[in-house]
Order: structure tokens, then C-alpha cells, then sequence
């Protein structure tokens, strides 16, 4: 805030990375989101006298940053054509003893952890980058960018009420693209070792 370019330089090595994650999952393309990350360091530096708050620094820097996403997003190519509404997201639910229950897969069982931990972190990313934008902002800042529920919300305009609403919808459309995954994995499984196990196939 005082001019220092080294501390800009430090500035820019912390927040950097953080800022290209965000903006990769919301954008959708490495492309727009190495643009979105120019875009708000260059416009971080040119405001810095415009941060009341510098202990909530965390904040100022990814509301530039949700900001220079929306404006990418109006002009990508990448952009979609429709969001998908929500409810295409959402996990199954079935009925026992008059209790509503999610129907989620269990992983138990399945092979090589290490290789496993690498794919669900690819699936985890492809299920909050299909979010809808209003629930993948939200999910983001909480989950991700471990915002503070009342962070969350100053940056993204909305009540602390909606933000958890919106944290807890997303988060279990999340579940049900992982729930997908498990269940495809317990299924590719089966056929592999079907009639080995017991040693006669």
C-alpha cells in the first residue's frame, strides 16, 4: 500500500495461484482464467489505496477477482450457451422407514488409493467447474478459498442466509457427481476381478 514493489512481488506469489484456481473452476478455461489472474493482480495494484481493510485482504482480492471472472465470461467463446439448472445436480434420494436418505455410493474396496486421491480431485474440480455460476461462487469462497460465511457474502452481494443455502445445495450436487464416479469405479471393478477373487477364475 505504501509503493513497495517487493512487496507487491510477495503479494503477487501468495495470491497468484489461489486467484488462477478460482478463476479455472469459474470460467472453465485456462485460457480466460490466466486472463482473469492478469486482470485482477493488475487491478489489485492499481487500488490498493482503495482498501479500507488490509486484515481483510482475503476478500477484497477475490471480489476484484469474481468480477474480472463475470466480465471475462460475458466475452469468452468458452462461455455457455445455457447454465444448467441445479437440479440436474442434485443426488438421488430414496425412502426408508419414512426417512428421506441420499442414495451415496460406497468406495470401500476400490483399488490403489494414491491413483484414486489424483482422480477424485479431477472429478471434484469438473463437478464444481459444471455448477451453476450462482452455486459454484458460493462453494468456492467456502470450500475452496475458505472464506468466512459473512466473507462470503460481502463479496458476493448476497445475505449470510443464501450463502448457506447455496453452500449446502452446492455441496450436495458436488456429492452426486463423486457419488457417480465411486459408483462407475465399484462397477469398472466388478468386471476386472469378476470370477478371480476366489482363485478358480
Amino acid at each position: 500500500m505504501a509503493g513497495d514493489a517487493e512487496a507487491f512481488d510477495s503479494f503477487v506469489g501468495h495470491f497468484r495461484a489461489k486467484i488462477f484456481h478460482y478463476s479455472w473452476l469459474m470460467c472453465g478455461q485456462r485460457e480466460d482464467a490466466e486472463d482473469v489472474a492478469q486482470d485482477t493482480l493488475l487491478k489489485a495494484f492499481e487500488s490498493f489505496d482503495q482498501l479500507r481493510e488490509p486484515e481483510r485482504i482475503r476478500p477484497w482480492i477475490f471480489r476484484i477477482a469474481r468480477n474480472a471472472c463475470l466480465m471475462k465470461r460475458r466475452k469468452s467463446v468458452f462461455a455457455p450457451q445455457n447454465e444448467l439448472s441445479l437440479d440436474e445436480f442434485l443426488p438421488a434420494m430414496e425412502r426408508e422407514a419414512g426417512q428421506v436418505k441420499l442414495q451415496i455410493a460406497d468406495c470401500s474396496g476400490l483399488p490403489d488409493q494414491s491413483l484414486m486421491r489424483a482422480e477424485m480431485k479431477d472429478v471434484l474440480d469438473r463437478a464444481i467447474g459444471e455448477l451453476p455460476e450462482a452455486y459454484k461462487s458460493v462453494l468456492l469462497m467456502r470450500d475452496v478459498e475458505e472464506l468466512s460465511t459473512q466473507e462470503t457474502a460481502h463479496v458476493l452481494d448476497l445475505t449470510p442466509d443464501v450463502v448457506k443455502t447455496r453452500l449446502h445445495r452446492a455441496r450436495l450436487a458436488v456429492r452426486q457427481k463423486l457419488d457417480e464416479y465411486l459408483r462407475g469405479g465399484a462397477v469398472a471393478l466388478a468386471r476386472q476381478t469378476g470370477g478371480r477373487q476366489d482363485g478358480r477364475g
